[in-house]
């Protein structure tokens, strides 16, 4: 068996092919793993079928150890939780993840080009995305995603510029229901997020078709979290935002001032804490209530910024006997 270094361990078996090498099965005892770019000095391009499932039948190739540190004695990848694939893979056949019931984050480049069926079969944690763009053309692989989970989304795309677009794709839930007399099932949807994991077009992500359904998801069945974390990032990370969807979110996120501070201060973003003290008068409630929040963390960047609202807006002059120093 062959050893080399890389970011994190393995055990894989692997088949050469002329310009790539095929990873037919995986197995590492990390929770954060990062599969390796290239292998015998050639790139990674595909993930066999099954290839990270859990206790899958033996594949006939070539024996690879990846040493990445510190190993543990437990090499089972339903462990994993944040999984990194290679830049240069193009495709992922069937059931390749199926059972990665702890994997809530996965990590891939525009190059990707197909997923096999039912790839994300009980991986009922996975809900982060992060996709890395490598040129203009974006690939399919975010919509294969989209389109075949309806569990909600946290989608980071990393431009080739630099920027960064942030998205929620709302959670929306099918029912069979059967039709006895019939003999046949009947679907039905629930929930606002359906046309969300829709919203491509020849298979890229349309920003504008995004931005125009927020209307229609208030009005129907949703549920207010992710409302705001929606409305939240799209502020945020504003990449093709036009100025009349902002207006629509900023009065969203205003009507909701309270509960969004409260998760810029979580999340430890002092540029979206920033960003909401911006969008007009703070109430000495709300204001008092965020204080409050941001000492008991001890940030004491987000209660300088809060104190500066306090002292520079309408709010100033609230509540006495509060101690507003900022925490040692």
């Amino acid at each position: 068996m062959k050893s080399i270094s890389g970011l994190t361990n393995w055990r894989l078996t692997v088949r050469r092919e002329p310009e790539s090498v095929t990873i037919l099965r995986a197995r590492t005892c990390d929770k954060i793993a990062v599969l390796p770019e290239a292998l015998f000095g050639l790139p990674v391009t595909m993930l066999s079928d099954r290839a990270l499932a859990p206790a899958p039948a033996p594949a006939e190739g070539e024996e690879v150890r990846i040493l990445g540190g510190a190993e543990s004695e437990d090499w089972d990848n339903r462990n994993i939780t944040d999984l990194t694939l290679p830049r240069a893979l193009l495709h992922i056949g069937d059931y390749a993840f199926m059972n990665l019931r702890a994997m809530e984050t996965l990590r891939f480049s525009d190059e990707l080009e197909e997923i096999g069926s039912a790839g994300f079969m009980n991986c009922r944690a996975f809900s982060k995305i992060e996709l890395q763009r490598t040129g203009l053309r974006q690939g399919p692989a975010l919509a294969a995603i989209a389109r075949a989970l309806s569990q909600e989304l946290d989608v980071t795309v990393c431009n080739p510029d630099g920027s960064v677009l942030r998205l929620i794709f709302p959670e929306y839930i099918e029912n069979y229901t059967e039709n006895s007399p019939a003999h046949h099932f009947e679907l039905k949807i629930s929930g606002g997020g359906y046309a969300y994991h829709g919203v491509f077009r020849e298979k890229a992500l349309a920003v504008s078709d995004y931005d125009a359904l927020w209307r229609g998801y208030l009005a129907a069945e949703h549920d207010e979290q992710s409302a705001l974390r929606l409305a939240y990032y799209r502020l945020r990370w504003p990449s093709e935002l036009a100025d009349r969807a902002r207006d629509g979110y900023a009065a969203y996120l205003r009507r909701r001032l309270g509960d969004a501070l409260s998760f810029a201060l979580r999340e430890r973003d002092a540029e979206g804490l920033r960003l909401l003290l911006g969008l007009g008068d703070c109430p000495d409630e709300i204001l008092d209530a965020a204080l409050r929040e941001a000492r008991e963390a001890r940030d004491t960047e987000a209660t300088a910024l809060l104190l500066e609202k306090r002292h520079s807006g309408p709010a100033a002059g609230g509540s006495k006997n509060m101690n507003y120093s900022l925490p040692l």
